[in-house]
């Protein structure tokens, strides 16, 4: 429950979702998009957010969209990530989400709320990134539709009163060979030491990582060393951890020097386990 008084809206179109959130911030009311709401609960519990309004978007059918059309996979942000992992339609996004954390409560985290949360690893970004997604969303121009990779830059970057509607994922990377690893300190649910996502696609393989870094992040100069057919495997881990773009994390839940350990150790796996189809 949240603790503050709070007028509740739950639109039924895109439309009429951005123009009440647009009506309540001329209003004063400090609006804020609600889809799973187990963030928002949490943040206003102990008073880090105090909205004046939602907006409850999962009366809005594009937001709860989970099907192939036109040859490509359209789900709907407020999808709860169970939904996303039982249907079984997109492996690797399915095991993103499955263990961001317990089942109870994934039936209550949403795809758009995974992405747009505060808590820096939002994991279910990585298959997406090495996917080639599309985003579709809704603000006070209309809908559109951008690269994910152009809205998702170590976090969502959305305009104010924009919505993350929909993910479109091109139907020809659903079944691409993919590793997903969670390197974790303690219990199998437990914020991430390293997530490591992988794919390959025309012979070159794609990797994404979060807990690593303080985001998640997909990079091109490690790409280019992992694929480097004139090097060592241990010379292409050397080069993609020198190309990393910020130095790994040092906090509670491992050194840097210790991630850096599990990292070396993952890609090395990794490129075992995908020998062959690079």
């Amino acid at each position: 429950m949240i603790p503050c008084n709070f007028e509740y809206y739950m639109p039924e179109s895109p439309e009429e979702a951005v123009e009440t959130f647009l009506q309540l911030t001329r209003e004063g009311k400090n609006p804020m998009y609600y889809g799973g709401g187990t963030e928002i609960i949490s943040m206003a519990r102990v008073s880090n957010i105090t909205p004046g309004a939602v907006v409850d978007i999962k009366g809005i059918p594009e937001c709860n969209f989970l099907g192939l059309r036109d040859n490509q996979l359209i789900i709907g942000a407020a999808l709860p990530l169970t939904a996303i992992s039982e249907s079984q339609v997109f492996p690797l996004l399915g095991k993103a989400g499955g263990r961001v954390a317990d089942h109870t409560i994934q039936r209550k985290i949403t795809l758009g709320g995974n992405l747009a949360g505060t808590i820096i690893y939002r994991e279910t970004s990585l298959p997406l990134l090495v996917c080639d997604s599309q985003a579709v969303i809704a603000g006070p121009h209309g809908i559109r539709q951008v690269p994910f990779s152009e809205i998702f830059q170590q976090r969502l970057y959305l305009q104010p009163a924009e919505l993350l509607l929909q993910i479109i994922i091109d139907r020809s990377y659903l079944n691409l060979p993919y590793v997903h690893v969670k390197k974790v300190k303690q219990d199998k649910i437990d914020y991430p030491l390293l997530t490591l996502v992988a794919i390959v696609k025309d012979q070159r393989i794609r990797l994404a990582f979060s807990g690593l870094l303080a985001y998640p992040f997909r990079s091109l100069t490690v790409e280019e060393a992992l694929n480097d057919p004139h090097l060592t495997v241990k010379e292409r881990i050397d080069r993609a951890v020198t190309g990393l773009p910020a130095p790994p994390l040092h906090d509670i839940l491992g050194s840097a020097g210790y991630r850096e350990f599990v990292l070396r150790d993952t890609l090395k796996n990794t490129l075992s386990t995908l020998e062959g189809y690079y």
